[in-house]
C-alpha cells in the first residue's frame, strides 16, 4: 500500500532537505522550530555567528552577559591600577590593600562609565594612557551594548503557540490530520500563509530512501491571525497519507513539517515559524476542544492559549 501510494503522487523535491535515511538525525526540525543540524568541519569562530547568538539568546542569559562583561572590564582594570600602584591616582583615602583595590574597581567603574565625579584622578602618563584606553573601551561597549538592545527590541519575534499534538480527525465523511496554532502575542498578524510537508522513508528500487509531500491544505492563507488557526489536510485520494494506519506511519518514519509566515503589523516586518510533529506525537481518532469562549458582558471573545493542546477522543 505504501509503494503504491508514493508512486502514484508527485513528491516535493524544493524542500532542501536529504533523502539519504542513514545520513541523518532523528527528525528534520526540533520542537522549538530550530533545524535539527549540527555544523562542523570549519573552526568555530568561522561558523559563529556573535550577531546571531547575542540577538537570539533569551533575555537572561544577555543580561547575565552584559553584567558579567561590565563585572569582569572593571575587575582586568582595577588589577592593571592595583599593579601600577595606589600612588598613581590621587584623591584616594584608603589604607589596607583590599581598600585600595575597592578604590581602584569603584574609580574604573567611574572611569569606563564616563562618570567621572572628580575626587579621584590619574597621576602620570602611564596611569592617564590607562584611563583614556579605558574611557575608550566603555564607550565602545556601551554603544554596542546599545545596539544589541536596540536590536533585540526592534527584532519581531514569531510567538506562535502549535498544539503538542497533531490529530487525525473525522473531517466530513473521512477523516484529516489536523493541528492548532495561534499567537502568543497581542501584536496583529495580517496575511498568514502556512505550507506543511510530510517526510516518509520508503523503499525504492530495493533502498531505504526518505520522500517528501507537500500536504494539500483546507485553507492555505487567512486575512487575520487573531484567534486560534486549526490548519486541516483532508485525507483523501490525493492524499500522500490515503490509506495509512497508525504503523504505517511508524514503518516509514513520517515526520510532518510546518512553515508559517505572517506579516506583523506593529514591527511591518514578515515573521516566521517553524514546527514539526513526528509520527509519535500524532493522536488517532480525536478533535480539538473549542478554546474561546463569549466575555460575561458578551462584548468580547476571550482566547483561551493554555487550552490550544486540548482534545478529545471520538
Amino acid at each position: 500500500m505504501i509503494g503504491k501510494i508514493y508512486k502514484s503522487i508527485k513528491d516535493y523535491n524544493d524542500s532542501g532537505l536529504s533523502n539519504l535515511v542513514a545520513n541523518q538525525g532523528s527528525r528534520f526540525l526540533n520542537k522549538d522550530g530550530s533545524f535539527n543540524v549540527k555544523k562542523t568541519g570549519v573552526p568555530l569562530m568561522q561558523r559563529l555567528s556573535f550577531f546571531n547568538a547575542l540577538i537570539t539568546m533569551s533575555w537572561p542569559k544577555f543580561l547575565l552577559l552584559i553584567l558579567s562583561t561590565y563585572f569582569l572590564l572593571n575587575l582586568l582594570f582595577a588589577s592593571i591600577y592595583f599593579l601600577i600602584g595606589i600612588e598613581h591616582l590621587a584623591g584616594t583615602s584608603a589604607t589596607t590593600a583590599s581598600e585600595q583595590f575597592l578604590e581602584e574597581f569603584f574609580f574604573s567603574a567611574q572611569t569606563l562609565t564616563t562618570v567621572g565625579y572628580g575626587r579621584v584622578n590619574p597621576v602620570g602618563l602611564f596611569a592617564n594612557i590607562l584611563a583614556s584606553v579605558e574611557a575608550m573601551t566603555g564607550l565602545l561597549c556601551f554603544a554596542l551594548a546599545t545596539g544589541l538592545l536596540y536590536g533585540r527590541f526592534s527584532r519581531p519575534v514569531a510567538n506562535i503557540l502549535f498544539s503538542e499534538k497533531a490529530l487525525i480527525a473525522p473531517y466530513r465523511e473521512g477523516k484529516a490530520l489536523m493541528f492548532r496554532l495561534a499567537n502568543a502575542k497581542n501584536n496583529p498578524l495580517i496575511d498568514a500563509d502556512i505550507q506543511v510537508l510530510i517526510s516518509l522513508v520508503v523503499q525504492d528500487n530495493g533502498h531505504s530512501t526518505r520522500k517528501f509531500f507537500e500536504l494539500v491544505l483546507e485553507r492555505e492563507s487567512i486575512n487575520f491571525l487573531t484567534m486560534n488557526w486549526t490548519v486541516v489536510h483532508p485525507i483523501d485520494d490525493q492524499s500522500p497519507l490515503s490509506g495509512f494506519t497508525q504503523d504505517d506511519l511508524t514503518k516509514t518514519d513520517a515526520e510532518i513539517m510546518v512553515s508559517l509566515k505572517a506579516f506583523d503589523d506593529t514591527f511591518a516586518q514578515t515573521i516566521n515559524a517553524r514546527h514539526s510533529y513526528k509520527h509519535d506525537e500524532l493522536e488517532w481518532n480525536a478533535k480539538f476542544k473549542t478554546m474561546f469562549q463569549r466575555s460575561a458582558d458578551g462584548r468580547t471573545t476571550i482566547l483561551h492559549l493554555d487550552r490550544i493542546g486540548d482534545f478529545e477522543k471520538v
